[in-house]
C-alpha cells in the first residue's frame, strides 16, 4: 500500500480492478449457492455447509471497497471503471457491509469486543439454573438418569415406571 496518498500506484489501481472481480464473483456465487441449495433440499443459504465462504468473500469486498474509499487519488479512477463512480461504490459498499454485519458469525462478532455485551443486554440474563440445556453434551440415558433423580429429590413421594435394561417396565 503506497504510503503517499496522492500518488496512485499500479498496487493502488489494483484495487480497483479487484473490487470488482469481487463482486463479480460474489454475485455469481450466490447465484451458483442458491441453486445448490435448491438441488439440497431447498435448505436456507444459512444452512449451505460452505457458507462461512460467502462471509469471507463479502468481508473481503468490504476492505477493498474501504481502502479504494479511503484514497481520494483514486477517485477519478473509479469514476472511469465503476458505474456511477464514487457514490455508487459508497452505496453499494454500505449494502455489502450491511449484509456481512446481518449475517456475521459468532466467530466473526468476537471481532467487536462490546458485541457480546451487546447481546447480553438485549436478551438479558438467562437463569442456568433452570435451564434444561445446562446438561448438554450428556447422553441422553445420562441426561434422563440425572433429572430422574432431581425429580426425584423435588417429590420424594413420587412413584415412577422406569424400563429395566431390556426395555420392560419394572
Amino acid at each position: 500500500m503506497n504510503q503517499n496518498p496522492n500518488v496512485v500506484t499500479k498496487e493502488d489501481l489494483w484495487y480497483i480492478d479487484n473490487y470488482l472481480v469481487l463482486r463479480d464473483y460474489y454475485d455469481r456465487t450466490i447465484s451458483r449457492i442458491a441453486a445448490r441449495c435448491i438441488r439440497m433440499g431447498n435448505i436456507a443459504l444459512e444452512e449451505y455447509p460452505f457458507y462461512s465462504y460467502i462471509l469471507d468473500v463479502l468481508e473481503e469486498i468490504c476492505e477493498t471497497g474501504e481502502y479504494i474509499l479511503s484514497r481520494q487519488a483514486l477517485y477519478p479512477y473509479v469514476e472511469k471503471k465503476i458505474a456511477g463512480g464514487v457514490e455508487a461504490l459508497e452505496n453499494n459498499l454500505a449494502l455489502y457491509q450491511q449484509e456481512l454485519e446481518n449475517n456475521s458469525s459468532p466467530e466473526m462478532v468476537k471481532q467487536d469486543p462490546d458485541e457480546i455485551a451487546k447481546m447480553k443486554q438485549a436478551l438479558g440474563d438467562i437463569d442456568k439454573s433452570v435451564d434444561p440445556t445446562v446438561g448438554a453434551g450428556m447422553n441422553i440415558d445420562d441426561l434422563m438418569d440425572k433429572l430422574m433423580e432431581e425429580n426425584k429429590k423435588e417429590n420424594p413421594d413420587a412413584v415412577y415406571d422406569t424400563p429395566d435394561q431390556n426395555g420392560d417396565e419394572k
